[in-house]
């Protein structure tokens, strides 16, 4: 059973709850960041940046994050060595970022993506399988070489 990491603040909440119950249904294992209560006054960094450090830890395999727009949470969880992750509004974009990118953190707005499209950018975003091409190991690693020396591309 794949264990999933989600979390959210006021502008993703609603959204949060509704996919959370989807994966549980679906069998997989969910671990709740937060916010565990609608408050108009939270942060997302507060409940991002736990969910991106287990994810980098490998603590759970994936990660859905959540905000109204779905940008604060990506910059949030970015900042975290070894997180990969990106909005996504799309399915092209859903599979293809796992596939090719190695993304490990799918972020959604909120207030911009509908739950029934949520719930199949999540489901794909789940079955992906990173290729491990050669050339996307290589672009991977240029990316990643910028946690430790941010000159270095």
């Amino acid at each position: 059973m794949m264990r999933i990491g989600i979390a959210a603040d006021h502008g993703g909440f609603e959204l949060k709850s509704e996919l959370e119950k989807n994966l549980k249904a679906a069998h997989y294992e969910v671990v709740d960041f937060g916010d565990l209560t609608l408050d108009a006054k939270d942060d997302y960094p507060d409940f991002v940046i736990p969910l991106a450090r287990a994810v980098a830890k490998g603590d759970v395999e994936r990660g859905i994050a959540i905000c109204g727009s779905g940008v604060g949470v990506c910059m949030a969880a970015n900042k975290i060595p070894g997180v990969r992750a990106a909005l996504i509004t799309d399915s092209f974009a859903a599979h293809q970022g796992v596939e090719d990118d190695d993304m490990n953190v799918l972020c959604l707005g909120g207030k911009v993506t509908g739950s029934a499209l949520s719930w199949d950018l999540i489901q794909i975003f789940l079955r992906a399988r990173f290729k491990g091409d050669k050339r996307f190991k290589r672009r991977l690693a240029k990316v990643a070489a910028l946690d430790h020396h941010p000159k270095a591309a």
